[in-house]
């Protein structure tokens, strides 16, 4: 063993220790989508007298967090996003309802003197002016008073608790403290309500929470007239029970919201889903990771044994690598996880390929020195390829929101992790085995020493796949208008994400029938309502934004039908932020393309990099429009999956015009189309090979991942099988009409 040998022998052992420290002592952190609870996304709204601005939504951050440590959340979250929206993730919260009206509400608490009684007109329903001379609200049990200008505020209460007497026998209250002027102020106020005899309305004291009277308690006979309570404090009473009371008790410790805020986005997850999603999600881990590994080890023999065990290692270093960063898992993410299993292989593949290349071409030299000479002739292409990968991850991190975003987190770690693992600790396993004498002695034993089924038969049949590569361009323009019919016929089926809307997911006892359910939403005043089933046993309703009353009403019509139906997910979008995330869809996929482009020109041939745009642009619009003609939704899932067909789309271009860059060095001035045939014909074991490894985890994902992670897998193995096609009769006849068949100039970059 050599000294380079040893020094990355060391290296794999120090990563793949640290790495299982990690992981057995640091827990990742879930998401909501998979532990279950509400996120609320909040946005602060001017007024004509406040400013919605930067300053005034750092204040509402601070009161919405003093709210939400009230209501005893575990390990909540609150986060400034941009200027003026704020976003709140509460574990285990399953009543997003409670949590919405807590946390939006303005709690305006005023004290008023009663002046006495009267009658209620539609006055009485309106806000209170801010300094009346008299108005008339009901009190608790409904008797109308009239009330005086506001003595005091909110902002004059020093603290409030929610207190329980049992020996008083005033059950559940909040005792309120005044501080500075509030306490000579309310002495002032309970002093002339002691003036009037006990029984006389003008004897109580009005505390009015966003002009409603939450309680009117008469001064207690013991308080002398002019003198009034002089200690600051006081007792809230009425039939409050033990939450009522908290409630009220952290609403107005929280004091006032600066600004009035207003709920864009709302998503509520049951426990169960995420649980069942973990669970689909480990199955199809472990049962696509098997079928991948059986794979390669009949493909590559021993070799594929090592890359096997290389691949176990790349989940434990991904694994502490999101635990140790403090990265959030979500559902996308997670699926991006286990997708990040099959692209691991490809870095394999290309040296085992790259390795088998070598030996036939040196006269079957020893497999050392044919594995050697993979490994560093197929780092460019490696390096390259990942690259554009990671360019796709960077994209949904930066410009997707919510779990997508996770997504782009865990597919950057996995490049990293997968790069890692092969270069590093397959290579480490690799070279140890070939110096072996057993293996010396039984080169084919490696699976290098044989140039494989697919080489042999291509290589047999000659294809000259370039001579007219008009064919081919008449092949995609007919998929493509095939595809944009589908678009122009069905439309896209935008999700609740960009179009804005409420879904709801219900599990079920057992089916239900679509078509009844959307009659019954239509007879209750739902007539746009899209209801699908989703799994065996239950249902998804889309609609209009609703309300939390209007979603009261189409969860009842729903039970009505199907007995029993529980809430396992609940997404409301509103319309503005719809807009705005579908905008921000259309620019993360100008920037993935133009991003693309850029690089792939920086590092072959712009002519080289036009072609693979124009194919990827061509999966986009097939992707679509297979979407459109299954009428499934478009959603941030899906653009998740989108960005990440993009990325492989790529890695299979830039295999193949990396392959087309190192024959035109070899043989310069030879024609473009011959050059790309040969390159094709090189690099088609690896696209095979590399391709069917990711088809058994995608089929996994989409048998076992559960409604969740189906349209996201089944957009990842059409992208698949489109990408694959582009990258060889798309990508490769547009770069040879462009080339206008001259003779390739000496590209940049190097192999």
């Amino acid at each position: 063993m050599n000294r380079s040998v040893r020094l990355r022998a060391l290296l794999a052992l120090a990563v793949i220790a640290l790495s299982l420290y990690i992981a057995v002592t640091v827990p990742v952190r879930l998401g909501l989508d998979l532990r279950g609870g509400t996120q609320l996304v909040l946005e602060t709204r001017s007024t004509p007298t406040t400013d919605a601005g930067p300053e005034a939504t750092d204040r509402t951050l601070e009161v919405l967090r003093g709210r939400i440590d009230g209501l005893g959340v575990a390990e909540p979250t609150l986060v400034r996003s941009g200027e003026n929206r704020i976003i709140v993730e509460l574990p285990g919260v399953q009543d997003p309802k409670r949590a919405a009206d807590v946390l939006g509400r303005t709690a305006q608490l005023t004290f008023h003197p009663v002046l006495g009684t009267g009658e209620l007109t539609d006055e009485a329903s309106r806000p209170l002016p801010k300094r009346p001379r008299e108005h008339v609200l009901p009190d608790e049990a409904g008797t109308p008073l009239r009330l005086g200008a506001a003595a005091l505020t909110g902002e004059d209460v020093k603290e409030a608790a929610a207190r329980f007497d049992q020996q008083g026998g005033a059950g559940w209250h909040v005792t309120v403290d005044f501080e500075g002027d509030g306490r000579a102020g309310w002495a002032r106020l309970t002093g002339e309500a002691a003036c009037h005899p006990a029984g006389d309305p003008a004897r109580r004291v009005a505390i009015v929470l966003d002009d409603k009277v939450i309680s009117a308690p008469q001064v207690d006979p013991s308080v002398a007239c002019r003198t009034g309570i002089r200690d600051g404090a006081t007792q809230i009473t009425g039939s409050f029970g033990p939450e009522k009371a908290r409630e009220l008790s952290l609403l107005v410790n929280g004091g006032a919201l600066p600004v009035p805020v207003e709920t864009v986005e709302q998503r509520t997850v049951g426990p169960t889903l995420g649980a069942q999603a973990i669970t689909a999600s480990a199955w199809a881990a472990a049962i696509g990771t098997a079928l991948t590994s059986l794979f390669i080890i009949g493909v590559y023999r021993l070799m594929g044994v090592l890359a096997a065990v290389g691949l176990v290692c790349y989940g434990l270093v991904s694994y502490a690598a999101l635990a140790a960063l403090g990265a959030t898992l979500t559902l996308p993410g997670l699926a991006g996880f286990v997708l990040a299993i099959g692209m691991a292989v490809d870095a394999n593949v290309l040296v085992f390929e790259r390795a088998r290349e070598e030996y036939a071409a040196r006269s079957r030299t020893s497999t050392r020195s044919a594995l050697s000479a993979g490994f560093r002739h197929a780092f460019s292409a490696i390096a390259d390829s990942n690259v554009t990968t990671l360019i796709a991850a960077a994209l949904l991190f930066f410009l997707a929101s919510g779990p997508v975003r996770g997504f782009g987190v865990t597919l950057g770690i996995g490049v990293l992790a997968s790069m890692f693992s092969a270069l590093v600790i397959t290579r480490v396993l690799a070279e140890i085995a070939v110096g072996r004498p057993r293996v010396r002695r039984r080169p084919r034993l490696t699976g290098i020493a044989t140039t494989g089924a697919v080489r042999d038969r291509v290589t047999r049949r000659g294809p000259r796949l370039m001579r007219r590569p008009h064919r081919w361009l008449a092949v995609s323009a007919a998929a493509l208008v095939l595809a944009g019919s589908g678009i122009a016929v069905r439309g896209i089926d935008l999700g609740v994400e960009f179009t804005g809307g409420r879904l709801i997911e219900y599990a079920t006892t057992g089916p239900v029938d679509p078509d009844r359910v959307r009659s019954a939403l239509a007879d209750a005043g739902f007539p746009r309502a899209v209801v699908q089933s989703s799994g065996e046993a239950g249902l998804t309703v889309r609609t209009d934004p609703l309300t939390n009353a209007e979603e009261t009403e189409v969860t009842g019509a729903v039970r009505d039908l199907a007995g029993r139906a529980d809430k396992v997910r609940d997404e409301l979008v509103g319309p503005s932020l719809g807009e705005e995330l579908r905008r921000g869809a259309l620019i993360a996929l100008a920037v993935a393309l133009g991003a693309q482009f850029v690089y792939l020109a920086a590092r072959f041939r712009w002519v080289f990099g036009t072609a693979a745009v124009v194919a990827l642009a061509h999966d986009v619009v097939i992707l679509l429009g297979v979407f459109a003609w299954l009428g499934r939704p478009v959603d941030g899932v899906f653009l998740a999956a989108l960005l990440t067909v993009i990325g492989y789309s790529v890695n299979d271009s830039v295999v193949l015009f990396d392959r087309v860059r190192e024959i035109a060095r070899r043989t310069p001035g030879a024609p473009l189309p011959g050059i790309t045939d040969q390159a094709i014909v090189q690099t088609l074991p690896r696209t095979v090979n590399t391709g069917m490894g990711a088809a058994f985890i995608l089929t996994a994902l989409a048998v076992l991942g559960g409604s969740a992670l189906t349209d996201f897998a089944l957009a990842l193995l059409i992208g698949l099988v489109v990408g694959t096609y582009s990258s060889v009769l798309t990508a490769a006849p547009v770069a040879v009409r462009l080339h206008r068949r001259r003779p390739p100039r000496q590209p940049s970059g190097h192999t």
